[in-house]
């Protein structure tokens, strides 16, 4: 039996126009930079374009939105964010905590203990405000002070309320402490920030202070930071 004799032809044999021929260099095919035998730049190789490997200066907004938000910080915004606060009533609560400075914590106390509480030096009342940071991405409870009883407020809880029902509910600001003025100041964010609307959280406000107390709610006289206080522990 005769074999075929194109079985027989190497693949170095084959003509350049052949279908069986991957990628073989062509006369025009090399870089204008590197002339001939320089490396070819292949359709569909991902590292050919690296503007689409680039990270854009929003890459982590996409992230956030796939995120499940399982835990929410109560805490002032960090004097390097810039941040933004829920413009929806629904999304504040003025309500009462206790707040242990040196441990850096704040309890979210149920409204049955506030008249055995209320002559508590380190229980008072509070605005939680939903306010949303860049960088980070982050989803957090920003808590102000409110005037007590006596009505009486310092410049510093003051000025902090105002930037949160005012100016943050619009714009991206940056708060820093003014010493010398006693008070917050709020600068905003540079015109040439592209960064659009925060991706509110869709669970509602319960289910954020939920998750943000899951730990830190006092609902018992008996609790342990109440006992703490009164010297039993």
């Amino acid at each position: 039996m005769q074999t075929n004799s194109k079985s027989r032809i190497g693949l170095s044999e084959l003509p350049d126009n052949s279908p069986g021929v991957i990628n073989r260099s062509q006369p025009g095919d090399a870089l204008a930079s590197g002339g001939e035998g320089a490396p070819r730049i292949v359709v569909g190789d991902p590292f050919a374009d690296i503007a689409g490997l680039r990270l854009s200066q929003d890459f982590d907004s996409g992230l956030a939105l796939a995120r499940p938000l399982l835990t929410v910080p109560v805490r002032k915004p960090s004097k390097e964010w810039f941040v933004r606060v829920h413009p929806g009533t629904d999304y504040r609560l003025q309500t009462a905590v206790i707040e242990l400075k040196e441990d850096s914590e704040l309890y979210l106390v149920d409204r049955s203990l506030w008249p055995e509480l209320a002559t508590e030096n380190t229980f008072g009342p509070r605005a939680l405000f939903t306010a949303y940071s860049r960088p980070g991405n982050v989803v957090f409870l920003w808590p102000v002070r409110l005037p007590g009883a006596d009505g009486k407020l310092d410049e510093w809880n003051r000025s902090a309320l105002q930037i949160a029902t005012t100016l943050a509910t619009e714009h991206w600001v940056r708060i820093s402490s003014n010493r010398a003025l006693g008070a917050y100041e709020a600068r905003l964010a540079p015109a040439s920030v592209s960064w659009g609307e925060p991706a509110w959280p869709k669970e509602p406000l319960p289910e954020l202070l939920r998750r943000a107390f899951k730990d830190r709610f006092i609902n018992s006289l008996d609790h342990p930071v109440l006992k703490r206080l009164r010297g039993e522990v």
